[in-house]
């Protein structure tokens, strides 16, 4: 069957929710990676509701029609990318939360909602969604689910897989099953819920979500920033703080060369050369003693310790970590990476940095997520295509990253760009199990295809 007749189909039972404008069509090849699919995919389906995306996938089924589902395309990995005789299923219109239940913590959404505008509403409630991506105000829930998002307050609260009960999915052929429980416990049977979290699109569309929720945390937070004379000084601190049991909500580390972009951006005073800077919150009760320990940890080992004055202070501080991306963005084309290890080992991890820097000729510019051991190195290039050096220096990165205990990727997932190291990481016997279960959900392979196991 042609694709045109594909799409006739789709409109005989869809109508003006299936989408051919080309230049729609072109926006779909990309994410925020900045990788793109060699050309663009055939038709969008704007999904308003599960009947909706069940019918599409009917049809993508019985015409062997490849499928990838997408959100609001923020994703860092190329995982929502689009190509040639693909069909794309958006979900951006399903964006209603269908229920709150303050008094059990746990929320009904779709997946289309933003993960900011969700947290607006449930304050009206009391509650939140502990989840706290950095493109909270542009990604939704369910791409947060589906690439196993985390964020800034990761250490303290933990990640998407500790704030969902249930989801609903729709298979390959249509079929819709709901997984996981409304109560705070439930062990019958497999957890398929942990499964699909973090699945990519790869087991089916996820057009449901309950959600775990928290109580809005009580008093006032603090936040405190510490200059180090450089990188390795700060990571040995912000390993301290993990160290001395003190559990900051947010612990940020920005090496020299993203705080130097970041001050350039902003049009701030430059920082001293070669310094990096740990930003921190405390939140609950006890935040102002904890910022004064923390404080006095970072002291001790050397750093320049300043705490917020007021509320405004604070979100002045950071607006230059939220800052980063705009600031890789404006020094060229950027591959932002990945890679998380066991906090002890951050020092190490930024060393072997400074060691690939070096032996390739190139800079690195890197965040970290201190208080949870995942770091952004960001690879700055010219042009659209990722140079193979830079690759090359990627490769060292990875496997540096695993052999100190660390993991591949602690947030944005597999996608495309990281496929070909999977296997390292799970080796070849757990990675062709894992393939095998991806069939068993989508025998015909239609779902995101050429995303995680290809070879």
């Amino acid at each position: 069957m042609s694709a045109a007749d594909v799409v006739e189909l789709l409109r005989a039972q869809l109508g003006d929710r299936v989408d051919t404008d080309p230049i729609a069509l072109e926006a779909t090849r990309a994410d925020k990676s900045g990788h793109a699919s060699p050309g663009a995919p055939l038709a969008i389906v704007h999904a308003q509701s599960v009947d909706d995306v069940q019918a599409t996938l009917r049809i993508a089924h019985a015409t062997a029609t490849p499928v990838v589902t997408r959100g609001a395309g923020t994703g860092l990995a190329g995982g929502a990318n689009a190509g040639p005789g693909e069909l794309v299923l958006s979900l951006a219109r399903m964006d209603r939360v269908l229920e709150i239940r303050a008094d059990d913590l746990l929320a009904v959404v779709e997946p289309g909602i933003l993960n900011a505008r969700l947290n607006e509403l449930l304050a009206e409630h009391g509650v939140w969604w502990a989840p706290d991506p950095a493109s909270r105000e542009i990604s939704t829930v369910g791409g947060n689910i589906a690439t196993g998002a985390g964020g800034l307050l990761c250490a303290k609260y933990g990640v998407v897989r500790d704030a969902v009960l249930g989801v609903d999915i729709v298979l390959a052929d249509g079929r819709l099953l709901r997984l996981g429980h409304r109560s705070v416990k439930g062990v019958t049977g497999l957890d398929l819920t942990s499964l699909v979290i973090g699945s990519e699109g790869i087991l089916g569309v996820i057009v449901g979500a309950t959600l775990k929720l928290r109580r809005l945390v009580p008093g006032q937070s603090q936040t405190l920033t510490a200059v180090f004379p450089d990188v390795r000084a700060a990571a040995v601190a912000a390993a301290a703080v993990t160290a001395s049991g003190i559990q900051p909500a947010i612990m940020e580390l920005m090496d020299a060369l993203s705080l130097e972009a970041v001050h350039r951006l902003l049009k701030l005073a430059p920082p001293r050369p070669d310094a990096a800077q740990l930003t921190i919150q405390t939140d609950g009760v006890a935040a102002e003693a904890e910022a004064d320990a923390i404080a006095t940890v970072l002291r001790d080992l050397g750093g320049e310790v300043a705490v917020a004055a007021d509320a405004a202070d604070a979100e002045r501080l950071w607006s230059i970590r939220r800052s980063m991306h705009p600031a890789m963005e404006s020094l060229g084309t950027t591959l932002i990476e990945d890679v998380s290890v066991p906090r002890s080992m951050l020092p190490e991890m930024f060393d072997a940095i400074a060691r690939i820097e070096a032996a390739y000729g190139i800079r690195i510019p890197t965040v970290c997520h201190a208080g949870d051991g995942n770091l952004h190195p960001n690879f700055v290039f010219e042009g659209d295509v990722v140079p193979p050096r830079i690759w090359e220096a990627a490769d060292e990165l990875f496997h540096a990253a695993l052999r100190l205990g660390g993991t591949l990727t602690g947030e944005h997932g597999i996608g495309v760009l990281k496929r070909r190291w999977l296997a390292d990481e799970l080796g070849d016997d757990q990675w062709e199990l894992q393939r095998q279960i991806a069939r068993v959900f989508d025998p015909a392979g239609i779902l995101n295809p050429g995303k995680v196991f290809a070879p």
